[in-house]
């Protein structure tokens, strides 16, 4: 699935990405931005950086149940995460406003 219109990033190229960082160090605070570097692209619209973040926690949950790490500490570092969540994604609809129309 395409993610990133503006630079054609597909979803599971955004995966493998956040995977290789987590396997540098798992309990790295991954943000879009980390993302888009790695993958050696820029965000450009930034719309897409809401469903990046779903897929960056996604993604996290499934890496540290896979570890062996501490259940308290995965627990600690998702609630960080949730909370950026909150503040700074998945608020608005790909950054519109709500009476966008694209016709």
């Amino acid at each position: 699935m395409l993610v990133c219109h503006c630079n054609l990033i597909t979803e599971k190229e955004i995966e493998e990405a956040i995977i290789a960082l987590l396997d540098e160090n798992p309990w790295h605070l991954i943000v879009p931005a980390k993302v888009y570097h790695s993958l050696q692209k820029r965000g450009r619209c930034c719309g897409c950086f809401p469903n990046v973040v779903e897929t960056i926690i996604r993604v996290t949950e499934h890496y540290h149940s896979r570890s062996e790490a501490n259940e308290m500490d995965i627990v600690s570092h998702l609630d960080r995460v949730r909370g950026l969540r909150g503040q700074f994604g998945s608020r608005s609809h790909e950054g519109r406003k709500t009476g966008h129309r694209a016709a």
